[in-house]
């Protein structure tokens, strides 16, 4: 399972020169005011990549004073639509022209395997931004029909500043799923990328300069949630804050949003997401399916198949099969393009996941596989997966967020219903069955925000994302997400002499 070499050190890629690591306000690279700098760790060897400017509360302020002030006088939100949008595909471009640069630094900065991000990962955030630079220019209200003698229209009009906070499993794809509808909207904004990741914010914030994006619109302040997100959440002159992390920190930023100035709050939070695989299932596509769904991207997914529920009809060949397919799993450098598993981000998460598994086995569920660090460097662990699984578990109630299967029988469809909606959680779910009556029953009976029925991890720009319960609420991607960035005004003007209203 284990592709790595006895010493780590080695990679087989050669490690882009790190350009940004300063805060981005106002259209420059700047130092923090304190002047202090903060370690960003490559989670392949724990070895330092560079010191990054660490933003606190009195750069969220010249931040947001910049914001502001491209906001309530600057051009991007005077812009037609139509300019916006060739702005943001230009940015778009240059996204593309630096693929490779951005997939190393998400590489190294957070464990992603290189080639899915230069395949995938990055390409899908510059088509990202070009889907809201689509919208752009068809953002309109709407003409309506009074009661009185009035003549009444609705406006969209841009929200004002916005704060973004992301976090460190996704750098660049959840960078654009926050950015491009608020740039589209006509919104300006400060964003606080994650301190385990924030070398490619900082790239993307040096592109926007380049595609022509007014200073102030788009400023990044890398810094922790305690200072600089905080002062974010917290900070009157932010019209709305929107947040992808964990429910702790979601509820401090409404708690921030409530005692400020009731900013508008947008919460992407955790996940426990169910996998449901019925008796009808092929057993292969089946597994295959429910590895996907747990150990892509190393388990760092909110919606990872973390519990898997299979009928017990063909329970025991959907085991082995697991089992065998877990096995021949490879763990190694990201930079190898016969890895399929890179390191966990960071050792605080490392240490998280191996203290869950641990939890797993003292409370009794049975150890199939996996279950240990990998190497003698770096944040490697092996898929775990566990059986005997009862409900009440650590591993089967928690978030682990890393490489480890909650596996589960069940008899009936309605007992299967009861076990997936048996979570704080409702981010997603997904089933495996021919039947359509099964599919259709289930995927109205659970309650999460995205169910996908044989596939799993189906994402796309034009597909709303977001929670049930306490994954939070708000959503990201399509034109849903567009909206969270507008406010609706109502216009009216009486109606003199007029023939008919």
């Amino acid at each position: 399972m284990s592709d790595l070499n006895s010493s780590n050190n080695t990679s087989l890629f050669k490690i882009p020169t790190i350009k940004y690591n300063r805060l981005f306000i106002n259209g420059d690279f700047v130092d923090s005011v304190s002047g202090t700098t903060f370690e960003t760790i490559d989670p392949r060897t724990g070895e330092v990549i560079a010191r990054i400017s660490e933003g606190a509360k009195e750069d969220i302020d010249i931040a947001v004073k910049a914001a502001r002030e491209a906001f309530d006088s600057g051009p991007w939100p005077r812009m037609s639509g139509f300019e916006r949008a060739k702005i943001m595909m230009k940015f778009a471009e240059l996204i593309d022209e630096n693929t490779e640069e951005l997939a190393a630094l998400d590489a190294i900065d957070a464990g992603k395997l290189y080639y899915i991000a230069k395949a995938i990962e990055i390409p899908s955030s510059a088509n990202t931004l070009r889907y809201y630079a689509g919208a752009a220019d068809k953002i309109h209200g709407e003409v309506l029909k009074s009661s009185g003698q009035f003549h009444a229209y609705t406006l969209m009009e841009p929200i004002g500043v916005v704060g973004h906070i992301t976090p460190w499993n996704a750098p660049s794809s959840i960078f654009f799923v926050k950015v491009s509808p608020a740039l589209a909207a006509g919104c300006t904004m400060v964003l606080k990328p994650a301190e385990q990741t924030p070398l490619s914010a900082l790239f993307y914030a040096h592109l926007a300069k380049l595609a022509g994006i007014p200073n102030g619109v788009l400023n990044v302040v890398p810094g922790f949630g305690p200072t600089a997100g905080a002062a974010i959440s917290s900070h009157m002159d932010i019209d709305v804050v929107s947040f992808t992390g964990s429910v702790e920190v979601g509820r401090e930023i409404m708690q921030a949003a409530a005692k400020s100035n009731l900013k508008h709050v947008s919460l992407e939070l955790g996940g426990k997401s169910p996998l449901i695989i019925f008796d009808d299932a092929d057993v292969d596509k089946a597994a295959e399916l429910a590895l996907f769904g747990l150990l892509t991207n190393k388990g760092e997914v909110c919606v990872a198949s973390s519990r898997v529920f299979v009928q017990e009809g063909i329970y025991d060949q959907v085991e082995k099969k697991l089992v065998e397919k877990a096995k021949a799993w490879i763990v190694g450098d990201p930079f190898d393009p016969k890895t399929q598993q890179g390191p966990q981000a960071d050792r605080n998460q490392f240490e998280k996941i191996i203290s869950y598994i641990e939890h797993g086995k003292s409370e009794g569920a049975t150890l199939l596989t996996g279950g240990k660090a990998v190497g003698s460097q770096g944040y490697y662990i092996e898929p775990t997966i566990f059986s005997n699984v009862k409900e009440d578990m650590l591993i089967a109630k928690d978030e682990i967020f890393g490489p480890v299967m909650a596996l589960m029988k069940f008899k009936t469809v309605e007992e299967a219903i009861k076990s997936a909606n048996n979570t704080r959680y409702g981010l997603a779910a997904g089933i495996v069955t021919k039947n359509l009556d099964i599919a259709n029953t289930v995927s109205r009976s659970i309650r999460a925000g995205v169910i996908w029925i044989n596939c799993y991890l189906a994402l796309g720009n034009d597909i709303p994302f977001g929670g049930y319960k306490m994954s939070g609420f708000g959503r990201d991607l399509g034109l849903e997400a567009l909206h969270k960035y507008l406010q609706v005004k109502s216009v009216v003007t009486p109606i003199y002499n007029s023939p008919w209203l």
